[in-house]
This record gives C-alpha cells, sequence and structure tokens, in this order.
C-alpha cells in the first residue's frame, strides 16, 4: 500500500529504560504508546497516572463513595 504523504512517525516511552523511542525498538512489554510527539511520549507516566486518578473518582461516583 503506498502513501502520498511522508510516513507517520510514532514516539514510544520504554518504562524499563525510562527513554523515548522514535518508533518501536524494544518489546511491546516495556513500551508505552504510540504517541505522536517526543513530548507527549515524555509525559506518558504522568499521563496515565492522571487517567487513572480519573477513573479512580469516577469508580467512586458509581459506587456512591465520599471523600
Amino acid at each position: 500500500m503506498s502513501t502520498d504523504g511522508p510516513e507517520q512517525v510514532e514516539y514510544f516511552y520504554n518504562v524499563r529504560t525510562h527513554m523515548v523511542e522514535k518508533g518501536r525498538l524494544s518489546s511491546w512489554e516495556d513500551l508505552m504508546g504510540p504517541y505522536a510527539t517526543r513530548e507527549e511520549a515524555e509525559r506518558a507516566l504522568e499521563t496515565a497516572q492522571k487517567r487513572n486518578d480519573a477513573w479512580a473518582d469516577e469508580d467512586a461516583q458509581w459506587r456512591g463513595d465520599e471523600d
């Protein structure tokens, strides 16, 4: 399959090395992503924590828990 535009670059955050990888260079077991930019990949852990916190809040609301 050919495309007319440039190939899309994806970035991954490696949770073992704590480094951003341009393209998938490591095992999927060690990677978070893909992300569109290096900056997004650098914030992978922060983004995941925010999502986890939001889901925990939603779960608590669904259960009727009060803070």
